[in-house]
């Protein structure tokens, strides 16, 4: 295979190429981001909590960021199937949702995690502003229930200094209701093709200086796939408590049971021909991924006449029961507690906002293999470990008003990190091993609100990212030097809205070093983890949309033209693969959808979800997953209180394609990567909140 020309000659410039491609929808202006629809509603009670701002409250708190951020309200996700994480992010610019089998989805933002086969990593998830990935750095899906949450914020890259989250990613903070903004009662059961069923309720409610939420949902499913049926129960409540008008706290509980068989990925060929197939192995094997988890939390707002302050702590339990091609059991014990103060006042005549916070994340990972015999039956030990992370954390960022609507923008985090490994099965070698990192963090930009509903913003940051447990095996000494991930990300952008219209566009570069690649090398195990070179992640991220009709058949009534673009030029720039495409996301991703809406509640339209360009299934650019169309339609009836309904179809024409895909080094015609889409589905649900 010939080598690709010098990315010079090949590629335009930066800025040049962003913005020729995002000029003719910049400047058209005819079209809105759904996660920023003007249809933000809360009901319940008014009187507000201290601990958790309204959705307007947190909408105005996040447009003081100087870079690419969202905030997805429940009214946009709870119109139809909620069921995985992609239901809440699918219409947020920039982030990759790439559905596996069930609720499993791999998720990414700008690039972030991107070649993980197994886990998620690379973004920062926060459940009510508390960290919910492991103290190692990884996260799991299952526990996102898109129906426990008023709103989510999405702080992509070093943007997510609010919450001293400094990953390529960003973070993402899924925000509960509390019994201030929640109904007394609002219960729904959904249910559609592939045997899926889910049921949830929740309730809410307040006393003078106390409040309560509670939600609860079960689901099941067959799943598309053979081998890949599965169940669930989750549950969460919050108390909270009001000590003076200015300190309020509150208690969160979380539990999760999820049972999952997984049905293992399939060769190109057998993804396309036979999507709903099994790998035989997995099969014979009874591969599954079974998780209990419990997380218990406290946090407390102090208010004073210009600060904010905020504290807590957290404990965070999960058993894995995990029959892979062996068999791992694991518990994981993850606790912490953090710390942050914001001050708004006005210096020399000057407004000046000051955050400064402190965060520590540690947990320890009692760790066993043991052989897997056919039928996911217990053998002989073959690993053990326990394993200790460490995560000290300290930031602060400064925003200076040099004119009213104009402000500066000044950050920094460090990062203390220990990762630390214990082996206690010596038959094969002593592989106990220590590393410590030390990492700054650095972020100037620029926030300009050009009106009230307008801003432009600019900024240049730093990332860092410290290998997870999986990376570091101790067992070599490529995989114990293992250096941290970093980048420098220069990022321009604007968002805005009007009676009819909203926009939100981010041009961004970010230059890496020692990228951490999950990489397969053979089948039926998990990937060898190594850093790549020099790598380069850019792109464009446009939300926009339109009101293009208006009263056709009421006055109020609106037809929106929804469109979420992403472009991803993601490629290695150093002495490996110099040139070649970064494997695992596709260079062009849109969904577009037009939604007619009435006064009364009812709604309808059809959408498309559109891959328009191949992409690579490995580092070495053999193997191509092939672009793709589908075509998806709702209808429904919601006036946010009362019964309410929807049915949805999603690929309706039955299309087959790859959903999402692992990494090789090298891919062929028989490496069995890939994860089939689902076919054509048909869900339905019923709601009734008063």
């Amino acid at each position: 295979m010939s080598r690709p020309c010098p990315r010079r000659t090949c590629r335009p410039a930066l800025l040049t190429a962003l913005m020729v491609s995002a000029a003719p929808a910049a400047f058209a202006q005819d079209a809105v981001s759904p996660t920023l629809l003007p249809q933000v509603t809360v009901t319940g009670n008014s009187a507000g909590s201290l601990t958790v701002p309204t959705t307007e409250d947190a909408d105005q708190r996040i447009r003081q960021t100087p870079g690419a951020v969202e905030l997805v309200p429940d009214t946009a996700f709870k119109n139809g199937t909620a069921n995985t994480i992609r239901d809440v992010l699918g219409w947020v610019p920039g982030v990759v949702t790439q559905p596996k089998s069930n609720i499993d989805n791999r998720v990414s933002i700008r690039g972030s995690g991107l070649t993980r086969n197994y886990g998620n990593r690379g973004v920062n998830l926060f459940m009510d502003g508390i960290p919910i990935n492991t103290s190692d750095g990884l996260f799991d899906v299952f526990e996102i229930d898109p129906s426990a949450y008023r709103y989510v914020e999405v702080y992509k890259g070093a943007n997510a200094l609010r919450y001293g989250g400094n990953a390529l990613g960003g973070a993402v903070n899924f925000v509960t209701p509390t019994g201030r903004d929640a109904l007394p009662f609002d219960g729904r059961i959904d249910t559609g093709s592939f045997g899926f069923l889910k049921g949830q309720s929740s309730t809410g409610g307040a006393s003078g200086a106390f409040d309560y939420f509670a939600n609860l949902s079960v689901q099941r499913e067959d799943g598309y796939r053979d081998h890949s049926e599965g169940h669930m129960g989750r549950g969460s409540v919050n108390l909270g408590y009001r000590l003076s008008p200015d300190v309020e706290t509150r208690f969160y509980l979380n539990a999760n049971s999820w049972r999952q068989r997984l049905p293992g990925e399939l060769t190109k060929s057998e993804a396309l021909n036979a999507p709903k197939s099994a790998d035989p192995e997995f099969v014979r094997q009874d591969q599954q991924r079974n998780i209990d988890s419990i997380r218990i939390a406290n946090k407390t707002t102090l208010r004073f006449d210009t600060t904010e302050v905020e504290f807590g702590v957290f404990n965070h339990r999960r058993h894995v029961d995990h029959p892979i091609y062996r068999y791992l059991d694991y518990t994981v014990n993850d606790y912490g507690g953090f710390v942050s103060a914001t001050d708004d006042r006005t210096v020399g005549g000057f407004r000046n906002r000051l955050t400064v916070g402190a965060n520590a994340l540690n947990g320890t990972m009692d760790y066993k293999e043991f052989n897997n015999l056919s039928g996911a039956v217990k053998g002989a030990l073959a690993f053990s470990t326990r394993d200790k992370a460490e995560n000290y954390s300290a930031y602060a960022e400064n925003s200076f008003y040099v004119l009213p609507d104009v402000a500066l923008i000044a950050g920094v985090q460090f990062l203390h990190a220990v990762r630390d490994r214990t082996d206690r099965f010596l038959t094969d070698g002593d592989q106990s091993g220590r590393r410590t990192y030390d990492l700054w963090s650095p972020k100037v930009g620029i926030l300009w609100d050009v009106d009230p509903d307008w801003q432009v913003f600019g900024n240049i940051s730093r990332s860092a990212e410290v290998p997870t447990f999986d990376s570091n095996s101790f067992a070599t000494p490529a995989s114990s030097n293992l250096n941290a991930q970093t980048a420098t990300t220069y990022e321009i952008g604007t968002r805005g809205r009007r009676a009819d219209v909203t926009w939100d566009l981010a041009l961004y570069r970010s230059e890496l070093r020692n990228e951490l690649q999950c990489v397969t090398t053979s089948p039926y195990s998990t990937c060898t983890v190594r850093n790549a070179d020099k790598t380069v992640h850019q792109g464009v991220e446009l939300g926009f949309g339109v009101a293009v009709l208006k009263a056709l058949a009421a006055r109020e009534d609106r037809t929106w033209l929804n469109l979420t673009y992403s472009y991803n030029d993601f490629f290695f720039d150093g002495a490996t693969y110099h040139g070649n495409s970064l494997p695992g996301v596709p260079p062009h991703s849109a969904r577009a959808e037009l939604l007619y809406k009435h006064p009364s509640g009812f709604y309808a339209g059809p959408s498309v979800d559109w891959m328009p360009k191949s992409f690579y299934a490995d580092n070495a650019n053999t193997l191509k997953v092939d672009p793709y169309g589908l075509m998806n339609a709702k209808i429904g009836f919601d006036q946010g209180s009362g019964l309410s309904g929807y049915l949805e179809g999603r690929n309706l024409l039955d299309k087959r394609y790859i959903s999402s895909t692992i990494t090789a080094e090298t891919a062929s015609a028989g490496s069995a990567l890939f994860n089939p889409g689902y076919g054509r589905a048909v869900y339905a649900g019923l709601r009734f909140a008063w």
